[in-house]
């Protein structure tokens, strides 16, 4: 007989450090699942009373609702500045942003270029969807080539818009970097790698190796004007052959 899902049989485990409150995400986003992933770390690490995360401006505003730990809001683009700022002052905490590609390669260019090359003990988790998601879906400095957004709707140009940014190949090759990966969510295996990546990550900065980022290549069918399952076959045709995942820098 053929199994099929239904409420009776799904089997779900939620976090314990996953508050019980409704998402703002749209349904389909990567969002949610990095969430979970990221909990789910943390709680296995034992550091929920240790554990820092730092959100700024974008899709990720209200982190601090879904997980239980301590947060910092930051402005637009700034998340690193400020958790450079706590690691130092409490250098025994777990201490990671969680950014967008809007925020953090575009506005926040400066704070991740620096933070990242100065070796800064934190991790930063960066949310690569290639549009603003929370504004619109504007173009931002991660869409591709060809891609139509609200601000450039016959396709992005080279000649007029410049070349999408890959900051985490830029991260790669930083003196103060010491793991450096680009991951997504998208299938189970998927979920599986991204979360022994934030897992090596968090370690890493716990013991003083340097800076990490954990870049997760994601979807944002709102803003893609597709449906869930039209984006992840969208992103796995055209981010994954530019973005291309595995681990780019492993010095730990």
């Amino acid at each position: 007989m053929e199994n099929i899902i239904s409420p009776d049989n799904l089997v779900y485990k939620k976090p314990t450090l996953m508050n019980d409150v409704p998402m703002h995400y749209c349904p389909g986003c990567s969002h949610g699942v990095v969430h979970k992933l990221v909990a789910e770390v943390i709680e296995e690490m034992g550091m929920s009373d240790k554990a820092i995360g730092v959100s700024p401006v974008g899709c990720a505003v209200f982190a601090y609702r879904y997980i239980d730990i301590d947060w910092q809001e930051a402005a637009h683009g700034r998340a690193p500045a400020v958790a450079t700022g706590i690691k130092r002052l409490w250098p025994d905490r777990l201490v990671f942003t969680y950014q967008g590609d809007g925020d953090l390669a575009c506005i926040g260019t400066a704070e991740t270029v620096h933070a990242l090359n100065r070796g800064e003990n934190i991790t930063i988790i960066f949310i690569n969807n290639a549009i603003y998601g929370m504004t619109g879906g504007q173009m931002a400095p991660t869409t591709l080539l060809g891609q139509k957004t609200s601000t450039c709707p016959y396709g992005r140009e080279a000649s007029l818009h410049g070349y999408p940014l890959k900051i985490t190949e830029m991260a790669a090759m930083m003196e103060g970097t010491c793991y450096v990966t680009r991951q997504s969510v998208d299938t189970v295996a998927s979920i599986r790698k991204a979360k022994k990546a934030i897992r090596k990550a968090f370690q890493a900065s716990m013991e003083g190796k340097g800076s990490c980022l954990v870049e997760i290549v994601a979807t944002c069918n709102s803003g893609w004007k597709l449906t869930p399952v039209q984006a992840n076959k969208w992103m796995e045709e055209n981010m994954f052959p530019f973005y291309q995942k595995g681990d780019l820098k492993d010095t730990i």
